[in-house]
C-alpha cells in the first residue's frame, strides 16, 4: 500500500470493524501462536512477528529483523506483512478470538487502551523496568518522553515505540522562485500566501483526503487539545477548536487551500505544481523521493506557527506483546524489543525510512548528524520532536476516530458548518468515553 506507514494511516486506518471485533474477543487468550514452537535447551526460540509494512519500509525492516537474528543465537525473528494497517488490525482481532495470536505485532498506541481492556496484550514492565535484561534508568531517559509516555496506559507499559513520524510541511522551491514567494513561518503567512497566488491557479496548501491531523495540531497551537489527557474531558467544539477547522476550513472554501480527495495523499498535488505547500508525514519523504519529479527543487520545514505556538502531531506505530506467548517467547520477543529501541539500531532505521530516532542520544551521533547533512528533507522531522505531542488516547479511541474523519468529510462533501459537523462530534466523544469507563 502506498505510503501505508504515514501517520495519518497509522491513527486512521482502524474502522468500524475494529469495534465490532472487539466486542466479539474474549479476554481469554491465553494460547500461544500455533506457528511458533518454544525451544528446548541449546536450540532457538522462533517468534512471530506481524506487521503492515510494505515497499520500501517492509525492506528497511526485513534488513532489521535480519540484523537481529543474526547478532545472536539464541533467537529467530520472524516477519510476515499483513497488508495494510486496516487488515493488520482485523486480523489481530480475528486471531484474538481464535486464539492463534502472534507472539508481538506492530499496532497503533491509541489501540492499546482497547487491547488492554480485552486482555489479551501483555504489560511489560516486568521486561522493561524490572526483568534482568531490563532499560536502565539512562536508557528511559535517552528516550523521548512523549514516545514512552504514549506507551504507558493505567500506570503500566503495554508497547514499545517503533516508528515514530511528525507532521512536517513540504515547499515547492522551484514554484516558490517562479512566483516570488518567501519562506513563511506562520499558518498566518500561509493565508497570505494564498490571497496572493490564487490568481495562477496555486493553492497556497495541499492537505491530504482528510486535514484532522492539521486540525488537531492547530487546536494544540490554539491552546487545547481534542481530548484532555487524564480527565478525559472532550475539548472538540470547544472555541479554540471551532478557530483551528475554521482556519483550515476558509482556507479551502475559498480556493487557498486544496484536499486530495480521492488521492488519499496531497503528494500529487503537491508535486504537479497545484499546491505550493503540502502538510504531510515525515515517513512520506521516502515515497516523495522516489515519485517527484528529478527537475523539481523541494525540501521540507517544521509546520508553521499558529499565534505565535508550535505543535505537530506525532503519529507512527508500536509493538505489543501478546499474553498467549510462552515464557521463552516472551523472553525472546523482549530481546528485539529492546534491541530495535538501542541507539544504532533507531539511527538505522530512522536513516531507512524516513522515521525520527527514539533516542536523542541517536539523533545527537555524529553519524546521524552527517546522515542529516547528506539528507536536509529529514532536519524537518527531527527538529519538530520538541514541540511534538500525540493524542490522548482511550477506550473506544477507534470508534472516536472514525468519527473524526466523518466530521472532517461532512464539512468537506457536506458542506456542514464547522459548528455542526464539531458538535455532533462533541457529542459522540463524550458517549464513547462515557460508556466505557
Amino acid at each position: 500500500m502506498k505510503k501505508n506507514c504515514l501517520g495519518k494511516v497509522l491513527l486512521g486506518a482502524l474502522t468500524v470493524s475494529l469495534v465490532a471485533l472487539l466486542t466479539a474477543c474474549g479476554a481469554g487468550n491465553s494460547n500461544s501462536s500455533t506457528s511458533d514452537k518454544s525451544s528446548g535447551d541449546g536450540k532457538v526460540t522462533t517468534i512471530s512477528f506481524w506487521h503492515g509494512m510494505t515497499g520500501p519500509y517492509q525492506k528497511a525492516l526485513n534488513e532489521i529483523i535480519s540484523d537481529f537474528n543474526k547478532s545472536q543465537s539464541q533467537y529467530k525473528v520472524v516477519g510476515t506483512a499483513q497488508g495494510n494497517y486496516t487488515t493488520l488490525q482485523q486480523k489481530i482481532m480475528a486471531a484474538a478470538k481464535s486464539k492463534s495470536l502472534p507472539v508481538i505485532a506492530q499496532t497503533t498506541y491509541t489501540t492499546v487502551p482497547d487491547y488492554s481492556k480485552q486482555g489479551f496484550i501483555e504489560p511489560l514492565d516486568a521486561y522493561m523496568i524490572d526483568g534482568s535484561n531490563k532499560l536502565t534508568s539512562a536508557d528511559l531517559k535517552d528516550i523521548y518522553p512523549a514516545f514512552l509516555n504514549s506507551s504507558k496506559y493505567e500506570g503500566k507499559y503495554y508497547s514499545i515505540p517503533m516508528s515514530k513520524s511528525t507532521r512536517i510541511m513540504y515547499y515547492n522551491k522551484t514554484l516558490m522562485d517562479k512566483l516570488g514567494v518567501k519562506m513563511p513561518t506562520s499558518w498566518e503567512d500561509i493565508q497570505k500566501i494564498g490571497q496572493q497566488i490564487k490568481s495562477k491557479g496555486v493553492a497556497a496548501v495541499g492537505f491530504d483526503k482528510s486535514f484532522d491531523m492539521e486540525f488537531e495540531g492547530l487546536a494544540r497551537q490554539a491552546g487545547n487539545p481534542l481530548v484532555s489527557p487524564k480527565s478525559f474531558k472532550v475539548n472538540v467544539d470547544s472555541k479554540k477548536s471551532l478557530e483551528a477547522a475554521n482556519l483550515i476550513m476558509d482556507m479551502v472554501n475559498d480556493g487557498t487551500a486544496k484536499t486530495a480527495g480521492e488521492d488519499i495523499y496531497g503528494d500529487k498535488n503537491f508535486t504537479s505544481g497545484k499546491t505550493l505547500f503540502y502538510a504531510g508525514s515525515s515517513a512520506g519523504i521516502t515515497h516523495m523521493k522516489q515519485g517527484a519529479p528529478k527537475d523539481l527543487e523541494w525540501g521540507t520545514m517544521p509546520l508553521p506557527s499558529y499565534k505565535s505556538e508550535k505543535a505537530t502531531e506525532l503519529a507512527g506505530n508500536d509493538i505489543v506483546m501478546f499474553k498467549s506467548a510462552t515464557a521463552d517467547q516472551k523472553k525472546a520477543a523482549w530481546a528485539f524489543m529492546k534491541y530495535l529501541m538501542s541507539k544504532p539500531v533507531t539511527a538505522k532505521w530512522a536513516e531507512l525510512t524516513g522515521y525520527v530516532p527514539l533516542r536523542k542520544s541517536a539523533l545527537e551521533d555524529q553519524s546521524f548528524q552527517d546522515y542529516l547533512k547528506k539528507d536536509p528533507t529529514a532536519k524537518a522531522a527531527v527538529d519538530s520532536l520538541p514541540f511534538g505531542f500525540q493524542s490522548t488516547a482511550f477506550v473506544g479511541f477507534s470508534e472516536y476516530r472514525n468519527d473524526l474523519l466523518t466530521a472532517v468529510d461532512a464539512m468537506l462533501t457536506k458542506h456542514e458548518s464547522t459548528r455542526k459537523a464539531l458538535g455532533t462530534l462533541q457529542n459522540q466523544t463524550e458517549t464513547i468515553i462515557k460508556s466505557n469507563q
